[in-house]
This record gives C-alpha cells, sequence and structure tokens, in this order.
C-alpha cells in the first residue's frame, strides 16, 4: 500500500461511519424503549462493517481499526509510519463521529452516554479482557481469511466478515457491548469523559488482533 493521504482519508471515513452507525445504534435503541433490540443492533454492526469494507478496500485496505491495524503490521503487510497514520486516522474518526452523535442524540438520558463500551454487570476487566480478545479473535482471523489470503474468493470478504461482527455481538453485547475496536471505544469515551474499564477495550482487541493475525500468517497461510 502506498503511503498517501487518500489512504489516510479512506481509513478516517470508514472509522467515522462505523463508528457513528454503531453508536447511533445504540442510542437509537435506548431512545424507543429498545425498539431496535439485540439483534437489531448487532445487525447494525455487521452492516455498516460490510458496507464501509466494500467502500474502502480498495483505497486503503479498510482496516477501520487499530487492533487490525497492529496485527497487519505484525505480520508485514504495511509498514510501520503507515500502520501509525491509519490509526490516527482511525482515532480522528471515531472522535468526529461521536461528536456527531453527541449533537443529534442530545436528548438521550447521559446515564447511556454515548454508546460507550461498558462491562456488564457481574463482568469483571479480566474477563472483559478474556471476552473482548476471544471476540476479536474470530473477527480478525476472518478479515485474515477472507481479504488479506490472496486464495480467498473475490467478492465476499465484506459479507463474511459483516456477519461475524453481527453474531460477536449477539453473543458477547450485553457482557462487554463487543467493542473489538479500540477506536470504536475511544471516540465515545473521549466525548463523553467516562474511562472506567477503557483499557479493557484496548488490551482485548489487541491480543486477539494479534493472536489471530500471527496464527493466520504464519501457520495457514501459504507462502
Amino acid at each position: 500500500m502506498k503511503n498517501s493521504w487518500k489512504e489516510y482519508l479512506s481509513e478516517f471515513l470508514g472509522t467515522f461511519g462505523l463508528v457513528f452507525i454503531i453508536s447511533s445504534s445504540v442510542l437509537s435503541n435506548w431512545q424507543t424503549g429498545g425498539s431496535l433490540s439485540a439483534v437489531g443492533i448487532a445487525l447494525a454492526h455487521g452492516l455498516v462493517l460490510s458496507a464501509m469494507l466494500y467502500a474502502f478496500w480498495h483505497t486503503s485496505g479498510a482496516q477501520l481499526n487499530p487492533a487490525v491495524t497492529v496485527a497487519a503490521w505484525a505480520t508485514g503487510h504495511i509498514k510501520a509510519v503507515t500502520a501509525l497514520g491509519y490509526i490516527l486516522a482511525q482515532l480522528a474518526g471515531a472522535v468526529v463521529a461521536s461528536a456527531f452523535v453527541k449533537v443529534i442524540f442530545s436528548g438521550v438520558s447521559p446515564q447511556f452516554f454515548l454508546g460507550d463500551t461498558l462491562l456488564g454487570t457481574g463482568v469483571t476487566p479480566g474477563m472483559g479482557i478474556l471476552i473482548e480478545a476471544l471476540l476479536t479473535f474470530f473477527l480478525v482471523l476472518t478479515i485474515f481469511a477472507t481479504l488479506f489470503d490472496k486464495r480467498a474468493t473475490p467478492g465476499f470478504g465484506g459479507l463474511a466478515v459483516g456477519m461475524v461482527l453481527t453474531v460477536d455481538v449477539l453473543i458477547g453485547g450485553h457482557l462487554t457491548m463487543s467493542g473489538l475496536n479500540p477506536a470504536r471505544s475511544f471516540g465515545p469515551a473521549l466525548l463523553s469523559s467516562h474511562w472506567e474499564s477503557h483499557y479493557v477495550y484496548w488490551i482485548g482487541p489487541m491480543v486477539g488482533a494479534l493472536v489471530a493475525g500471527l496464527l493466520y500468517h504464519h501457520v495457514l497461510e501459504k507462502k
């Protein structure tokens, strides 16, 4: 991948769309008394990720997630300077998206913040890290298998990755809100000043993504 402003802009826009739709789905569900339901929120996660992957894969690789970018760097798919630029663009996109969410949903009860990722009742930080790592592992393993691997059937990667995220949110939504993406957690946390257990949403996804990426690259990917 060439190191250019267009790639960074693609990562910014893709992450902006991802975080805006995810946070908006959570807050819309709250505002309408649960009309979207857990299934609706999970579908919003999966569908917007699929859309952003198809929209920006050809311009930047549509990583849209610092954990995915770190795994891509660790396996030699991108250079360190590009990875750093991607992560900064992703975090910026998440922050701007959260600012729009804050304006649009200003009337929503402040106790729900901006769709922040929160640990469920009885879920300890250690358990939260484990859950985030496992769910991110499945997500990133699918990304490597369907998008990074040249042997994969072209055109179906975005759909497959969106399906995995949908299932991840159905499983982990009530436990950790299925962050699986440090940028998705960082944007709402910064705009709502809610940092409780925020490290869970960096450590878990990073560990899960690295294990998945290294496993696929060194064991499953054809050299």
